[in-house]
């Protein structure tokens, strides 16, 4: 699946280009699956333009799961017929997962293990490595109380699950229709919308000592929760540096990724996939994900 230019989903073609080269320490990986990112589309969009370099024609998507199918020179972590996953995203927007192969750095991949699909693998990488990369930043440990917003979305679930695993108290923002999903992972749901900050004093009145955003636009709710010292970040709002709070960017993470995927192995973690949609359909996979109906992730299935 490509585009030549930016724009909508009217943009993306499925065309047969020339197959990746793979360098020095690079593996080639012959896609099994794929899932689908709202980066994906606001990628497309041009609307990152001024942070991403785009080579046309770009091949979109980040997360794969596959098989190694070549190795460059001094590759020895993998051999040829491994299974893999990883979050692929590259300093140019060009050869991504959306594709029948993509060539990467190996420190990129991690092994998928026994047990776990590819349909899972592929669904994890760049929502899990977010997940991690935040409860990390936050130091989470099994004497905080935890307040995350949009816990039930991507990004939002799986940090849920990696935070009550640490042992903290969780709270997430969400809609009353996924409240059973987060008490389902050890999480206390509280609905989101006017009178938020009562609710979360209501349901932590002792207070809340650490906060994720994974939607944006809640800072003012953050601040009035959070004492002075508590620890926030924000994957989609830059202005929580201006109040003591970080702004994280996920990095591709073949080790952080392997230590996610064990978890799916031993059902400590669990992996929300809505649907898998063919190659053919990439457009609908960016349509569904971008008017916000799909309630879990959207799994390209490379070889149908």
């Amino acid at each position: 699946m490509t585009y030549y230019e930016y724009g909508d989903n009217d943009v993306l073609q499925l065309r047969d280009i020339p197959d990746p080269k793979v360098g020095p320490g690079q593996i080639l990986v012959r896609v099994t699956r794929a899932s689908v990112n709202p980066v994906d589309w606001k990628v497309m969009s041009g609307a990152l333009d001024s942070m991403l370099e785009a080579h046309f024609p770009v091949v979109p998507g980040w997360d794969v799961a596959g098989v190694v199918e070549g190795l460059g020179p001094d590759t020895p972590e993998f051999a040829v017929g491994d299974r893999v996953a990883a979050y692929a995203r590259k300093m140019v927007v060009s050869g991504g997962t959306f594709a029948e192969y993509i060539a990467m750095p190996a420190e990129f991949a991690a092994p998928i293990p026994e047990g776990v699909s590819d349909e899972q693998a592929a669904a994890l990488p760049l929502t899990g490595l977010t997940a991690k990369r935040s409860i990390e930043a936050l130091q989470v440990t099994d004497s905080d109380i935890v307040l995350l917003h949009a816990a039930s979305g991507g990004v939002g679930y799986l940090a849920a699950q990696q935070a009550v695993l640490r042992g903290a108290r969780v709270i997430g923002t969400c809609s009353p229709d996924n409240f059973d999903k987060l008490r389902a992972v050890g999480a206390t749901p509280v609905e989101y919308g006017d009178g938020l900050t009562e609710r979360l004093r209501e349901a932590a009145p002792e207070g809340i000592d650490a906060v994720a955003d994974f939607v944006g636009g809640v800072l003012g709710t953050t601040l009035e929760v959070l004492g002075d010292g508590d620890r926030h970040v924000s994957i989609a709002d830059p202005e929580v540096t201006e109040h003591g709070g970080r702004w994280l960017w996920v990095r591709p993470d073949g080790a952080g990724l392997a230590e996610l995927l064990q978890l799916v192995a031993a059902g400590d973690l669990t992996v929300d996939i809505d649907r898998i949609l063919p190659l053919g359909e990439v457009a609908e996979g960016f349509r569904l994900s971008r008017n916000g109906e799909a309630n879990g992730k959207i799994v390209i299935d490379v070889e149908r």
